[in-house]
């Protein structure tokens, strides 16, 4: 079919569709999953429409308070809304009660019960999930509308990637705590920040000479973040089942409902999310083939940059502690490269993991002896829980040493335009 015209130039679903190996492929899916991998036409045309949507509500807070008084007065407004309610504020401005209100306001589809076993589920991955996720953003840094936020900002890149992606587990460890999105929970007011802080970053990029929005769209955009939330919920409940994981079905699908509502609040409305596993897989299909695979050397730095992110601790003094921070790194660069895909890893020109690639396997006769008992005496369930909670707290503190997530938006460049 014909590519309708509001995508970005580097939207090449319709481009590829007609290719023999993606023929293949589909034709494979229909033998083995029994329904097409490619979504119907109008899905996809939505996919990518949503490349040219961004977060309205919280782009109003930023022009008329971060842009118009200037950032130190955006954040001390937005801390003083989340530490004692926008009534505290002196004068809020409309535009911040309309941002309360907004995340205040329940989404139809919304399911508490749902959203704490999704929840519960991503919890249960421990520290692993965080090397994933991290390792499959690489895919990712192939892509300009990726890649080019990154790189113009210096987020991830050079020594910012260790700070930048420690940020990012923190946000991810305060959103699945237990009640973690209810209102006043620390979750909930780490996803405002960084809804604000992503609006903060569009708004800056928009207006750069470098940002080409007709093949790329809007900065962070709704598209990209749907991808995002993917990535924390149906791709690590299929991946990870290669490491001894055994999420059910039912698992992943409250995963992806979990990370719709932690999008919902961090302003990820996307005009179409997959309701079943089935249209999950139908998104990773047209994510597959619709790439175009041209941020060059920006996404290459910024791979490096990740593979590199534990290589040096600045708080490693004793020969103790830097032994530990040794074995960071190549465990760091084993999980990279095992979830990673060698046109990907060898193409960025990573560093070689050697064995370390199967550091990832070592534990899986006791991840999964651990998943079959949880699954055949369901009391265990809680025990799992807190040893996955203390697990990842004790590797988060480890690293941050005493610091706290800042979630502060980049205000000068790398490459000003």
């Amino acid at each position: 079919m014909d590519a309708p015209p509001e995508r970005p130039a580097e939207f090449l679903y319709w481009d590829r569709l007609g290719r023999r190996s993606v023929r293949a492929i589909r034709a494979i899916g229909r033998a083995v999953l029994g329904f097409d991998l490619a979504p119907p036409d109008d899905v996809v045309r939505q996919l990518a429409a949503m490349y040219y949507d961004a977060d309205p509500i919280a782009e109003a807070f930023v022009d008329e308070v971060y842009l118009g008084r200037g950032s130190s007065a955006g954040r001390a407004m937005l801390e003083l809304a989340l530490a004692r309610g926008v009534d505290a504020v002196p004068d809020a401005p409309a535009s911040l009660r309309a941002l309360f209100a907004d995340i205040e306001r329940d989404p139809p589809w919304l399911d508490w019960d749902r959203v704490e076993r999704g929840a519960r589920a991503f919890r249960r991955y421990g520290t692993a999930v965080f090397r994933f996720a991290g390792a499959i953003t690489l895919e990712g840094y192939a892509e300009s509308s990726v890649a080019k936020p990154l790189a113009l900002t210096g987020a991830y890149a050079g020594a910012t990637a260790r700070r930048r992606f420690l940020e990012t587990v923190a946000f991810w460890i305060a959103v699945s705590e237990p009640g973690g999105l209810v209102p006043g929970s620390a979750g909930r007011a780490s996803a405002l920040r960084v809804r604000v802080m992503h609006v903060f970053v569009r708004r800056k990029l928009l207006a750069h000479r470098e940002w080409d929005a007709s093949a790329w769209g809007v900065p962070i955009s709704q598209g990209d973040a749907l991808l995002t939330l993917m990535g924390g919920s149906f791709a690590p409940g299929i991946a990870m089942h290669a490491i001894g994981y055994m999420p059910s079905r039912d698992d992943i699908a409250a995963m992806m409902e979990f990370w719709r509502y932690v999008g919902h609040l961090i302003g990820v409305r996307p005009r179409w999310y997959p309701r079943t596993l089935a249209e999950a897989a139908q998104l990773a299909f047209v994510t597959a083939i619709k790439g175009a695979r041209r941020s060059g050397d920006d996404g290459r730095a910024l791979c490096q940059a990740y593979a590199r992110a534990f290589a040096d601790d600045p708080h490693a003094v004793t020969l103790g502690a830097r032994l530990r921070a040794a074995l960071e790194h190549r465990v760091h660069l084993g999980y990279t490269r095992f979830f990673t895909s060698r046109r990907t890893y060898h193409g960025n020109a990573l560093p070689p993991a050697g064995l370390w690639v199967l550091i990832p396997l070592a534990r899986l006769p006791w991840i999964a002896t651990t998943e079959l008992l949880r699954r055949v005496f369901p009391a265990l369930e809680e025990v799992v829980d807190r040893r996955a909670r203390r697990s990842r707290d004790r590797w988060f503190a480890r690293h941050m040493a005493g610091r706290a997530a800042e979630y502060r938006p980049v205000e000068r460049f790398t490459r000003e335009g």
